[in-house]
Formats: C-alpha cells, structure tokens, sequence
C-alpha cells in the first residue's frame, strides 16, 4: 500500500482499529443517516421548540444554523470539488448523495448543531456538553465508513462552529429588532416628534 497518501493512510488505520469492533459499523451508519441534509437535528430542533416554550427561540436559532451550516458546506463543495477516497484499500460502508467530499456535510451541520442545540437545552455548559457528546462520533463515523478525508471531517467542524457563532449573532439581531418594534416603544424620532 505504499501508493496511498498520508490522508489515505490515515483512513486506513482508522478502518483498521474500529470497523471491526462490535457496534461500530452499524452505530456509524445510523449517525449518518440521522445526519443526512442535516434533518435529523433539524427534526431535534423542532421538537425541542414545541416541547421547551422558554428557549423556543433558541431551538429554533438551531434548526436554522443547522440548516444553514449544511447548506454553506454543498455551496463549499461545489466549488472546491474534492473527490471522496477512492482507494481499493479503503472501504465505503455507506451511499452518499454526492462524489463531493470537502468538507464534510455531516461534520458541518452536526457541530453547528451539538453547539447550538447545547446551548437551547439551557444547561450550564451546554454548548460545550454539546460539541463533546456529538462532534467526535460523527467525525469519527465520517472516517470509519470511508466517505471523507481527515481534513474533510476537520474543515466541517470549524465551518460548522463558525455558522453557529453567525446563527447566533442573527438571533441576537433579531431580538434587537423585535425589542424595538414592540407595542408601546418609542423611537427617537417619534420621541422627539412628541416633544416638540
């Protein structure tokens, strides 16, 4: 295997420490499905906003940056073009809707939404909690079924902290202006309308 490449090899090693352990594959399997076009933590947003009045706002903040980590990830991808591995030595455990590879969707909109998620559920530390229980597993799955590159996985996690740090910043706009619109709140302008 002396033609692979330093991510190839990495891939390989990976392939070879984990695929084989009971639970693995099939627990790799099911993260990517739950991850697909980000809808599994778009559906968890959902619920979380119907179940939990208090941070609604905040649940749906999440489903809305998981939305737009994964679509900021298609638009990187389209125009980098990286092939997924493509290796005899490597083997795929599972379809993917594109022969796109960087970054990784999945790593993308799961990091947006294990920090943004964390973060709705309220708890002390929740976004960090959040990050720490969902980005290592699906960036690992990403390797063991051998659909992406190390550096795919590594780009899709700091593109997806970087969305949920803007869906965040949105929201924080958003309720500004929502406070200035509300029933009974004066602008300046009209104030000093007033007075006059």
């Amino acid at each position: 295997m002396t033609d692979l490449s330093s991510e190839e090899t990495a891939l390989v090693a990976v392939q070879a420490l984990l695929v084989d352990r009971p639970g693995v594959l099939p627990a790799a399997r099911g993260l990517s499905h739950f991850g697909e076009h980000a809808l599994g933590w778009m559906g968890a947003a959902a619920l979380g906003a119907l179940l939990d009045r208090r941070h609604r706002q905040e649940y749906v903040t999440a489903g809305v940056g998981a939305f737009g980590a994964h679509a900021a990830s298609v638009v990187i991808k389209r125009i980098v073009r990286r092939k997924r591995p493509d290796h005899p030595a490597i083997a795929v455990g599972v379809g993917t809707p594109s022969r796109l590879s960087f970054p990784s969707s999945h790593a993308t909109s799961s990091t947006a939404a294990a920090i943004l998620l964390g973060r709705a559920s309220g708890l002390p530390g929740g976004a960090l909690l959040g990050v720490a229980a969902v980005v290592p597993p699906m960036l690992t799955s990403r390797l063991v079924l051998g659909v992406h590159y190390p550096t795919d996985v590594a780009a899709g996690a700091a593109i997806g902290a970087v969305s949920a740090a803007v869906a965040i910043e949105g929201e924080r706009l958003w309720r500004q202006r929502s406070r200035g619109r509300a029933p009974g709140r004066l602008s300046t302008r009209t104030k000093g309308q007033r007075t006059a």
